[in-house]
């Protein structure tokens, strides 16, 4: 079974001297250390996220000690340092994101439900992977008509890997609005950080968001899977390499998400890595349907 794996081909020069980049990542308000933030060295394909004590390590390049590292959490701003800073201290405060208190909807019975990209799992045909970097992987959906909408519930499927042995692993959901002008990703929805596991006797993983009361905007919505760079999701795989056929072995992180041909063009994927939204484009052999990842958003109506 054939995966897409987000790595990029890129020429290594000699190896250098490597260090041990590792440290704690704290709230600035609560001192408390904050788990799965995702730390990224720009333009590089290199990075990690700290685990459920909130500490992260990686071996790096003693030159990367010089890079902007972006550091980001749901919840928390955005930022982005020169890496031996941290390594100097071993620790990091993030700032707490403060967000504006959206209007409350309470919805006695909301009238029509809909799900949009409905999937079975027997029109999964592959995988998105990742490996290297954390990365998120999101998905658009439309918001079509005139009535108000609310997401009442994601269901993400995924595809097994036999090289990961352990019965669960670990990712973050994020839902994004619309930039306007871009197109692109913009604010975080979700105004919480929400942890989901995959499940060994399942392909999938539901969550149900009707307590969150999320009103979809008039711009439609990015669905985003966020992959975690920690332990419990680490694994080894072994692969042919596309210029000299030679077997390798590299570091991945699970889940592998599913993924399948869609001939709606509405729906658009894009990645996020290295500090920056890319669109994402596969199609299929004859160029009707395009290749996204296998999330289903069941939303709600009131007229």
């Amino acid at each position: 079974m054939k995966y897409l794996v987000f790595l990029f081909l890129i020429a290594f020069q000699a190896q250098g001297q490597e260090v041990l980049f590792d440290g704690h990542v704290y709230d600035s308000k609560t001192k408390e250390p904050i788990p799965y933030v995702n730390l990224s060295f720009l333009n590089t394909l290199k990075g990690t996220s700290t685990d459920d004590n909130g500490h992260f390590y990686i071996d790096v390049q003693k030159s990367f000690l010089e890079k902007q590292l972006h550091i980001s959490s749901l919840g928390y701003k955005d930022t982005i340092v020169v890496a031996k800073d941290i390594y100097k201290v071993k620790q990091f405060h993030l700032v707490e994101e403060s967000f504006e208190l959206d209007e409350v909807v309470v919805v006695q019975s909301l009238g029509n439900s809909n799900v949009l990209n409905p999937i079975s799992s027997y029109s999964l045909t592959s995988g998105f992977s990742s490996s290297s970097t954390p990365w998120v992987l999101a998905l658009y959906f439309p918001n079509i008509g005139a009535q108000k909408k609310f997401a009442s519930k994601v269901t993400i499927f995924f595809q097994k890997d036999k090289n990961f042995k352990r019965p669960a692993s670990k990712f973050r959901l994020r839902m994004y609005g619309v930039d306007v002008k871009t197109k692109k990703p913009n604010k975080d929805i979700l105004r919480k950080s929400i942890v989901l596991e995959t499940q060994q006797d399942k392909d999938y993983v539901s969550i149900d968001l009707e307590a969150l009361h999320i009103k979809i905007p008039k711009e439609g919505v990015y669905v985003g899977l966020e992959w975690l760079f920690v332990p419990y999701n680490w694994y080894v795989a072994t692969l042919v390499h596309p210029l000299t056929n030679k077997k390798v072995t590299e570091d991945r992180f699970a889940p592998t998400f599913g993924g399948v041909y869609n001939k709606n063009q509405n729906y658009k994927a894009m990645v996020y890595g290295m500090g920056e939204w890319t669109d994402f484009t596969v199609k299929s052999k004859d160029k009707a349907k395009n290749f996204i990842p296998a999330i289903s958003l069941k939303v709600s109506s009131k007229e």
